[in-house]
């Protein structure tokens, strides 16, 4: 425990991250936390620091259209399109006439699962440098913008040809709330957050917790921290899957630590246990993950996470396909959220753990290199043997 903390620590008085709040748990309960460096001005990290999750809503996302699926109301298989018509307005990119795209249908149709693994054919700004021209040519609004009209990037690619980090998710929390007839924010509250006791979990920062919400930042040109704003947009349109939650590091552990108790924790059943072995399956087949190759270096460097080894995606995780030595089993999964809050779960090994902070660009390699060393520490400290 010392070393994990030493680690930590010294890591944060070198600036490879502003600060960090750590846990490590398993399906029994918490093994370990810590809190390095100033969450905010003059006010230390704490267990209960909310942070700005973004893509760490995805997998709850996964979860709410999971939870459908478990009742038999939903179907992996079903076109997007027979639930929400309106999704028939997404083509595809076919190629550019100067600044003019040229579009035109998908050769299939996409389906609940192609947007849960990222096979939909959306793809976010970010990582393809044809969506920030599209945008700029068009005047398509960012999803982040909380426009419902942000919902309506084109596609990539035909759904089910390759993995491309989008904003899928976004899509499959309205087919949530077309089948289920709550709004996805009711439906996450009553059927994830006040289930699992996830009591600073949230949509809004909200009065009871602005004054436990961490500082974000960006590394500037020296390599040190400097303030940077960029939070989920407040009262939007409609709340985005893919990034609209806030949330502390205990209570997204205990979202973690329901999935290692096969859906159920402290006697409440979010998902049985055949519907967590179903979510937690490859649902991508034979196509892999693939490199992310920035076009916003300010804002993420390439994303490459354990090169060289096989990844697919489960129904809400990237999800490993080998063991790791030293580290991860075959089967786990995780994520993590653009500003560098990172997690994953080990059913093999009972274990699990976030490390969160808060600061741009995500996967900075300076914090990747810190994250692996960590992960590392985990295992050798809480399963060596």
């Amino acid at each position: 425990m010392a070393a994990l903390e030493t680690l930590l620590s010294e890591a944060v008085a070198k600036d490879t991250l502003p600060f960090a709040v750590a846990m490590v748990g398993d399906s029994e309960g918490i093994e370990w936390s810590c809190c390095a460096g100033d969450a905010a001005k003059g006010q230390p990290a704490r267990e209960d620091s909310v942070f700005r999750i973004f893509s760490m809503t995805k997998a709850i996302g996964s979860l709410a259209a999971m939870i459908l699926i478990d009742r038999d109301k939903l179907d992996f298989d079903t076109p997007v399109a027979e639930i929400l018509p309106e999704f028939d307005r997404l083509k595809v990119i076919d190629r550019f006439d100067g600044d003019t795209a040229i579009l035109r249908d998908p050769v299939r149709p996409a389906t609940v699962r192609h947007l849960a693994t990222h096979t939909s054919g959306l793809e976010y700004e970010i990582w393809n440098a044809d969506m920030p021209r599209y945008m700029e040519a068009t005047g398509l609004p960012s999803i982040l913008s909380g426009s419902r009209e942000g919902l309506f990037y084109p596609l990539m690619s035909d759904p089910g040809t390759r993995w491309a980090y989008g904003n899928g998710i976004d899509w499959l929390g309205q087919v949530v709330e077309a089948v289920d007839g709550r709004s996805i924010d009711r439906f996450c509250r009553e059927e994830v957050f006040e289930p699992l006791a996830m009591t600073s979990t949230g949509f809004e920062p909200g009065q009871t917790k602005q004054d436990r919400l961490v500082d974000s930042t960006i590394r500037g040109g020296d390599g040190s921290f400097e303030p940077f704003e960029i939070a989920p947009p407040p009262n939007p349109e409609f709340y985005g899957m893919g990034h609209a939650l806030y949330a502390t590091a205990p209570d997204y552990l205990r979202f973690l630590r329901m999935l290692l108790n096969g859906g159920t924790l402290d006697g409440q059943t979010i998902l049985s246990r055949h519907g967590v072995e179903r979510m937690l399956a490859n649902h991508i087949g034979d196509l892999s993950l693939e490199k992310m190759v920035t076009v916003a270096p300010a804002v993420s460097a390439d994303v490459d996470i354990f090169p060289g080894t096989r990844k697919t995606h489960s129904f809400g995780f990237m999800r490993v396909e080998e063991d790791l030595p030293g580290q991860r089993s075959a089967g786990s999964q995780g994520w993590a959220g653009v500003l560098n809050t990172h997690y994953w779960f080990d059913p093999h090994q009972d274990l699990a753990a976030v490390l969160m902070t808060q600061f741009l660009p995500f996967a900075d390699p300076r914090f990747m290199q810190l994250y692996s060393d960590f992960e590392t520490a985990v295992y050798a400290t809480y399963r060596s043997s």
